[in-house]
């Protein structure tokens, strides 16, 4: 969109719930977390992030996770389905991945310096839960290249229910990750301890 004149284009879409966004520091690529559909089982569809092409179509409504049909959607619409691009990262279904952003240069110590933090609100509809913690995706070369890690966890009680829920996540850029919790009503602040003398 251009701020002076109003002038506007979709850059991309079929992302059916893009919340956190971010730019990728060593390519440039803008990501997204997205939210995928529910009501198809507790273990579809995986929510995900995805770099965003330009011009790129994701799937929403007729397909999911790339080219897979959801059989749902009445007309369907194969000519869009054949457009649909496969994301580059699954998180887990359910999840409900709201908060994106990438690792910078005064943060976390390793295995925490090159990937993206993403803040996993929570399931509400999944038996059992998933999400209700913050996570870490390592990158190599622009692209998710391991499994993720548990950043940030026990927001569940021993009976399931949320004492907290991440949403957002931001480098503070004095070495620590803030993540807002919107059921706690708090910041956290993720930082590395301290040597002790």
């Amino acid at each position: 969109m251009d701020a002076a004149t109003g002038n506007k284009r979709i850059f991309a879409d079929g992302l059916r719930n893009p919340n956190g966004m971010a730019w990728e520091p060593q390519t440039g690529k803008l990501w997204t977390a997205v939210n995928e559909r529910d009501e198809i089982g507790s273990d579809l569809v995986p929510d995900y992030i995805t770099s965003v092409k330009d011009g790129g179509f994701y799937g929403w409504p007729f397909s999911y996770y790339g080219q897979n049909v959801d059989k749902r959607v009445s007309p369907p619409n194969p000519s869009m389905v054949a457009k649909a691009i496969a994301p580059d990262y699954a998180v887990g279904p359910h999840t409900a991945s709201l908060g994106l952003t990438f690792a910078d240069a005064k943060g976390l110590p390793a295995p925490f310096t090159q990937g993206a933090f993403i803040g996993q609100h929570g399931s509400w509809n999944r038996d059992p839960h998933s999400g209700y913690k913050v996570i870490f995706v390592p990158f190599q070369g622009g692209k998710p290249s391991g499994k993720p890690i548990d950043v940030l966890t026990g927001f569940l009680d021993a009976n399931g229910q949320a004492m907290g829920r991440p949403v957002g996540v931001a480098n503070d850029h004095q070495g620590g990750l803030l993540v807002a919790d919107d059921v706690g009503n708090r910041i956290w602040r993720v930082s590395a301890s301290q040597p002790k003398n």
